[in-house]
């Protein structure tokens, strides 16, 4: 899959290099390009933005470069992309897009900075998107959390293929507990069930933790969650633990 993300600190793309994502560049499993929007400017100051018509605080990026660079990379690049405006008012990221995009052959992040966009660049996109209730100084944090969260559920990237199936959000809930070496840690043991053997007595065991951390954590996940007869029953007990 290709990720291209323009924006105007184009070095954004060095906090990708580590960890597994890193060795999924090398193999290319994934690709990422980052395209800075001045590079088609022509003024000597290189300008990308200017003062907002009607006036108001702060500066304004200009369609001009935005709409060039798009320009560029759609000539450049085989078949088309899926292009989202990264903005506070876009809709909120979440794990349902990332395996929506994870489906594409291609993703354009645009990046702003300044106090916003001209209204004529959101006629550019298909989607607009963003992190969150709240504002950074730029999209570059949003553009490299939705490369990451995405290329990780690309064939190649993960080691196991299954760990981005058994997480939090992907099932609809959060992740039950984990543990490891040694079983005994400062007067705390590994519950008993996972020590048994036990293969569906560890499965019940896990799915209603991950039941019970949801219940407790983040009980609005559940009026979404896809729940079987006997996840109805788990709640049950978990209600019954309550009261």
């Amino acid at each position: 899959m290709r990720f291209e993300i323009i924006t105007l600190f184009p070095e954004v793309v060095d906090h990708l290099r580590v960890g597994l994502l890193a060795k999924a560049l090398d193999k290319e499993a994934v690709e990422v390009e980052a395209l800075n929007p001045r590079e088609f400017t022509h003024d000597k100051h290189r300008s990308v933005d200017d003062s907002p018509y009607g006036g108001g605080s702060g500066m304004v990026l200009s369609p001009v470069p935005m709409g060039a660079a798009l320009q560029h990379l759609d000539a450049k690049r085989e078949g088309p992309s899926h292009k989202v405006l990264l903005t506070p008012q876009g809709t909120r990221f979440d794990q349902s897009m990332a395996e929506r995009f994870a489906s594409l052959d291609a993703l354009t992040l645009i990046c702003g900075r300044y106090e916003g966009f001209d209204e004529r660049i959101r006629g550019m996109v298909d989607e607009e998107v963003s992190l969150g209730d709240f504002v950074l100084l730029g999209g570059e944090t949003a553009a490299t959390t939705i490369i990451e969260a995405t290329a990780r559920l690309l064939p190649g990237v993960l080691g196991n293929a299954h760990s981005a199936v058994e997480e939090s959000h992907s099932t609809g809930l959060l992740e039950h507990p984990q543990y490891t070496r040694p079983a005994t840690y400062e007067g705390q043991e590994v519950p008993a069930v996972l020590l048994s053997g036990n293969h569906a007595l560890i499965a019940r065991w896990r799915r209603k933790e991950a039941l019970r951390r949801t219940f407790y954590r983040r009980p609005d996940m559940l009026a979404t969650a896809t729940l079987t007869d006997e996840d109805r029953k788990l709640l049950a007990e978990l209600e019954e633990e309550r009261a």
